[in-house]
């Protein structure tokens, strides 16, 4: 079997986790060939973003203090793993790079991404020391050394898919062959130029998928710290059950929700082949974990999952200059896409008089500024309300298609709890039915949904 491995990274948090997943590696290549995918050890990205911030503001003592800890936490690791000077050539040119940053006073999308790609290369150079230490033939590759190529779009490049996976297939496969072991940066790539890019959130599992779609692997395993998908966030529902086995349309839909360890997009190359990607617990390796798959057997719940989505607020435009006006929904969205906000939920009336959607809490000045500039300024909308403070409780359940009484039963539920709904939407495929509720309400509202389709011993 081929499979692809992809350590996040609280899996890499330090010397120990390193080579306890590096042991990992060697077992499952004691059985199979393995390839693998490394993310930036846990919290160097953010610690990487605000190195960029401080060098873009000039602010030099900010810079130096940043450089200090990265530099510090690297060497530690790479001191406990017998080779303390193994990261100063990265860790010297990121120095430079954020002091030239600094000197201009302005950090580029280009220059992000530029000192952003540091992280995943020291982890894979800290991550090959220690499959040496494990006795594993192997070699780091960048996503560009791999063959990853993307657009010119810093901080959410896309891969250009058929260059990229033709170009990874020779690559790695070659590797494979020759009975190496590729340990592939995560979430970094490069422009057809070679200017380093990063595709964006959930970029390391979007690698892990694009390689394992380019070596035809026969699973893709993300792992995390978590177990797998639950049937709910066990933080607020103690007796969520994993999810032992769903169909990549309602782990699509999951992700579109924000369910941890997973990005929708990252899912796509896998599904499109139909490669089973398995979520897993580095720290539990005999678990199952979550497999995604298209071949059954699944559980009969009519419910799988029930989400909640915080921080986020609701729009509702309305005005009677809307009705039957074509184009006006259009207008609505482009303005808000024109300032790269995010849509996570879409209601209108069949009056065709209002339109609500639901966005990031942080985004919704910039989403009232842009209507306000755009449909309130020309008269086809007249009134603009803003309510903060809103959760999203997704119910997501592929054997919900067909079955009366699903809705009813949800509204019922979180009726008796005294919840009330602001707004419902539900897509034709009937997947998902989304709730929007106060946020103080989203808590409760899950475990009334999940207590009624999925409860204990069922």
């Amino acid at each position: 079997m081929k499979i692809v491995m992809k350590f996040g990274g609280t899996s890499l948090g330090d010397s120990q986790r390193i080579r306890h997943c590096a042991r990992l590696v060697r077992d499952q290549a004691g059985r199979d060939r393995v390839a693998v995918v490394v993310s930036a050890m846990d919290g160097v990205t953010e610690e990487l973003l605000e190195l960029a911030d401080a060098a873009g503001a000039g602010d030099r003592p900010a810079v130096e203090a940043r450089l200090e800890g990265i530099r510090r936490r690297h060497e530690e690791a790479a001191h406990a793993l017998g080779k303390p000077g193994l990261p100063n050539a990265l860790l010297e040119g990121l120095e430079r790079l954020a002091l030239g940053i600094s000197a201009v006073g302005e950090c580029t999308p280009r220059s992000r991404d530029a000192v952003v790609s540091h992280g995943e290369r020291l982890s894979a150079l800290l991550f090959h020391r220690a499959l040496e230490l494990e006795g594993v033939r192997a070699r780091v590759r960048t996503g560009q050394e791999a063959g990853l190529v993307t657009n010119d779009r810093f901080g959410e490049a896309e891969p250009l898919l058929d260059p990229s996976l033709r170009r990874m297939r020779e690559i790695l496969g070659t590797a494979l062959e020759e009975g190496e072991i590729p340990v592939v940066t995560g979430f970094i790539a490069a422009t057809a130029q070679g200017i380093p890019t990063t595709i964006g959130r959930g970029g390391s599992d979007y690698t892990a998928t694009l390689v394992g779609a380019a070596l035809e692997a026969d699973e893709i395993w993300l792992l995390s710290d978590v177990d797998g998908l639950m049937s709910a966030d066990p933080r607020i529902v103690p007796e969520a059950r994993r999810l032992e086995r769903i169909p990549f349309a309602e782990a699509l839909e999951m992700g579109m929700f924000g369910a941890k360890s997973m990005h929708p997009r990252a899912l796509e190359p896998a599904a499109e082949r139909g490669i089973p990607v398995r979520l897993k617990n580095t720290f539990k390796p005999s678990g199952e974990g979550t497999l995604i798959t298209n071949e059954g057997p699944f559980r009969k719940d009519l419910v799988r999952a029930v989400l909640l989505v915080g921080d986020v607020g609701l729009v509702t435009v309305t005005g009677a200059g809307m009705m039957g006006r074509p184009g006006t929904a259009a207008r609505i969205f482009k303005a808000l896409g024109d300032e790269g906000i995010n849509i996570r939920m879409i209601v209108q009336s069949v009056s065709e008089a209002g339109i609500s959607f639901v966005t990031s809490g942080k985004r919704l000045s910039s989403a009232r500024a842009a209507l306000e500039a755009s449909v309130l300024r020309t008269g086809e909308a007249r009134r603009l309300e803003v309510e903060e403070h809103v959760a999203i409780v997704a119910v997501v359940g592929s054997n919900m298609k067909g079955v009366p009484g699903v809705a009813a039963r949800v509204f019922s539920a979180v009726a008796r709890r005294g919840v009330n709904v602001i707004a419902i939407a539900q897509g034709s495929s009937e997947l998902s039915i989304s709730l929007a509720v106060r946020d103080d309400s989203g808590p409760e509202a899950v475990r009334a949904i999940h207590g009624e389709f999925l409860p204990p011993g069922a």
